[in-house]
């Protein structure tokens, strides 16, 4: 018999064993040791479908949120999958390259992009800058007219629209560090209009991540578009709408739109408002990804308590910090299924904090030995893994079907301090 699990059909027990497409998780964790990242190639493909159909007859481009999960064999999927990227430094942007991916696809977005993160990228031939202030506008021209070279940009706009998502995470409000104010926005276009160097192509908004309502984004569409009409009358023109990303997944029991009902809303928003003229593009990223991956761990101990059951397991938040950073509820079950009563156990690592934890009475029937998969990990796990107390990060490896791919080797310990130095005698 055959269980799917919530948020991916690619995700189902066999059994009792617990199968990523055709791939035994119990199996990878025995061959390729704990903890483990493994992806679903066919998972992210099919996330990716709906935005893809869509938009299917519409001038637009789709650009993965590299942030969300940066594996080179993540962009790859994606490269050949004919996306865009939305990147955020020149290390993701070395990354999309050396993935394959086209120059010419890629928006750099970001608040802090450095004079030769600039350079970089106007050498590479990106698509587009997503700008977050006059004074990055200011010194994007700079940059550009040094090397003879014309950067094309949007404005990040701010339409201060609440995406009710956690406040770490929401980034289209007032009080938020991303983004050129609403009102600011027409005398800042004009202002990028007369500068050297810079050739205005779009508008772009991007009001948070894991955004599970469509009201909010219909919302910041409208006074987009508002804002496109004044530019326009101010005599600025706009080709493209960039409408960012955000759509959430089901972690637990949130109920996202599907892309297809997102996009076909805004689209039919964009038409009925005289603007089906003109090149969209989104930046999804959690939503390609996310319930995509898995990570799993061993459990090492069990220590029952007076007031709380710990179980302890050999991943901790240097290796998944979404529960530690955002009291973010992610799915653990067992690889393999037992019949014993479950208990309930807060799911901890071994790092030396007391927010190092990956889920929170939790209940499982466990013993040591056993591998847990923490669920919808493909985005913000790998990516924001750190070497905090002295742990190399974990592999990864990428199923479809049947076949296995191990896409970045296990870090060990002479890495971590390889590029440190010893005192030398004086």
């Amino acid at each position: 018999m055959t269980t799917a699990l919530p948020g991916s059909p690619f995700l189902a027990y066999r059994g009792p064993d617990l199968y990523l497409e055709d791939v035994s998780l119990q199996a990878l964790a025995r061959t390729h040791g704990s903890p483990l990242y493994v992806y679903s190639r066919q998972a992210m493909l099919a996330a990716l479908a709906p935005y893809q159909r869509a938009l299917k007859g519409r001038q637009h481009l789709v650009c993965y949120a590299v942030k969300a999960n940066s594996n080179i064999a993540v962009l790859q999927t994606f490269a050949q999958a004919g996306c865009g990227f939305d990147i955020v430094s020149s290390g993701e942007l070395a990354r999309v390259l050396a993935a394959g991916g086209d120059p010419a696809k890629v928006v750099f977005s970001g608040v802090g992009k450095t004079r030769a993160e600039m350079a970089e990228a106007l050498q590479a031939g990106v698509k587009c800058f997503n700008v977050e202030s006059t004074a990055e506008l200011e010194v994007l021209s700079e940059v550009a007219t040094g090397l003879k070279l014309t950067a094309r940009i949007s404005l990040r706009v701010n339409p201060d629209v609440d995406a009710g998502t956690h406040p770490y995470i929401s980034t289209g409000l007032k009080g938020n560090k991303f983004g050129i104010a609403h009102e600011l926005a027409v005398q800042t276009y004009l202002r990028a209009a007369s500068l050297p160097g810079i050739e205005v192509v779009g508008i772009d908004c991007h009001i948070g991540s894991q955004i599970t309502d469509t009201a909010p984004y219909l919302d910041a569409l409208d006074r987009v578009l508002d804002l496109v009409e004044a530019i326009e009358a101010a005599g600025v023109r706009i080709h493209h709408l960039d409408l960012g990303g955000g759509l959430g997944i089901t972690y637990t029991d949130e109920t996202p739109p599907s892309a297809e009902v997102l996009i076909g809303l805004l689209l039919a928003k964009i038409d009925a408002r005289g603007h089906g003229h003109r090149e969209v593009m989104f930046e999804p990223g959690r939503s390609l990804v996310g319930n995509a991956g898995v990570l799993l761990t061993e459990v090492m101990f069990l220590k029952p308590g007076e007031h709380k059951n710990f179980c302890v397991v050999d991943a901790a938040m240097n290796d998944l910090m979404r529960p530690a950073l955002y009291e973010a509820y992610m799915g653990i079950v067992n690889v393999q299924q037992r019949t014993e009563p479950a208990v309930l156990w807060d799911v901890v690592g071994p790092v030396c904090e007391s927010g190092d934890w990956l889920g929170r009475d939790r209940a499982l029937s466990t013993q040591p030995g056993d591998v847990l998969a923490v669920l919808s990990a493909g985005a913000y796990g790998m990516t924001m893994a750190s070497n905090y107390n002295t742990r190399g990060r974990a592999a990864e490896v990428m199923v479809d079907g049947s076949q296995v791919w191990v896409i970045r080797e296990r870090e060990a310990v002479s890495d971590l301090f390889k590029q440190e130095r010893l005192l030398q005698a004086t």
